[in-house]
């Protein structure tokens, strides 16, 4: 029976050359992503900044929208390129790009959940993984290293994305199936089809909508979603990996959902946050997201 570990952990992100949080503090916080600099809202950066009393000198900020449904819009230099600008994590190369919903292209502190994936999958280079709502495919193709992957998520502009992004890391020939697809239709199918996978990532809003306008609500969709993962590992597969953002949760709820699913597993339950470390010193870390895992070992 897999093992829950009540105490929480931190999953903690560190600047690289191409992104740092720079720092953070009254709601917002300051990054650079490749050659610019950006101000963006951060709910959970409720201390003062440590830098100019947050009169930071960024290259563009998001200003959110005066609703609750999300978007805004950004201001700032007119030489930020609307169509991206490229980006590296370690042998990745892929493209940043401003969004109406105040991300990048990407999510930084995702960085050491690659990492830790991939230590999971060490070993044999065939692992099969796959990745719900797998954005721009950087997870996709850190994972690839270690065998077959299949992306899957609703947006045809992200997938196309995705793809373009394997092509910048001259990774197009790498075996992953790049598939427009409501991710938890998708699961339901693979389990009817009996497929197994060594190791699964999932990274669920908490509202959207798949390709034929299916509603997905965390709250109602996501245990039935863990479920079906279930099914499709077994007791050699390596890991599942669950994140969650902007939502009033609790990693040890997370925890306690994986605890129920893979009792008849072996191996353990971890959960807490992920945070980014600001860069310099002093740095505080600000957290980001929380997180569930199994692991097999």
């Amino acid at each position: 029976m897999a093992e829950l570990h009540e105490r929480p952990l931190i999953m903690e992100g560190a600047a690289w050359p191409d992104y740092g949080l720079i720092d953070s503090g009254n709601g917002r916080k300051h990054e650079r992503f490749g050659p610019f600099e950006f101000t963006r809202p951060e709910g959970q950066a409720l201390w003062s900044p440590r830098q100019d009393n947050g009169d930071w000198q960024s290259d563009s900020a998001f200003i959110p929208a005066s609703d609750e449904d999300g978007g805004g819009r950004w201001t700032g230099n007119p030489a930020v390129p609307d169509e991206g600008w490229p980006m590296r994590w370690r042998e990745l190369r892929f493209n940043a790009q401003r969004t109406p919903f105040r991300h990048l292209g990407f999510f930084p502190d995702m960085a050491p959940v690659w990492d830790w994936m991939r230590s999971q999958l060490d070993g044999p280079d065939d692992a099969e993984t796959l990745n719900l709502f797998g954005y721009t495919g950087v997870g996709s193709l850190a994972l690839s290293q270690c065998g077959p992957v299949t992306h899957v998520d609703a947006s045809k502009k992200s997938v196309a994305q995705a793809r373009e992004n394997a092509l910048l890391s001259q990774m197009d020939d790498r075996p992953i199936r790049w598939l427009v697809d409501d991710a938890a239709k998708f699961t339901a199918r693979e389990v009817r089809r009996g497929r197994r996978y060594d190791g699964i990532i999932l990274d669920p809003p908490k509202f959207g909508r798949g390709p034929k306008n299916e509603t997905w609500r965390l709250e109602d969709c996501l245990a039935p979603l863990v479920g079906d993962c279930r099914q499709l590992l077994d007791a050699d597969s390596r890991f599942l990996f669950l994140t969650v953002y902007a939502v009033r949760m609790s990693s040890l709820a997370l925890g306690g959902l994986l605890k129920e699913v893979f009792s008849d597993l072996p191996g353990h339950i971890e959960h807490g946050d992920l945070a980014m470390r600001e860069e310099g010193e002093g740095g505080r870390l600000l957290p980001t997201a929380i997180f569930a895992r199994w692991r097999r070992d």
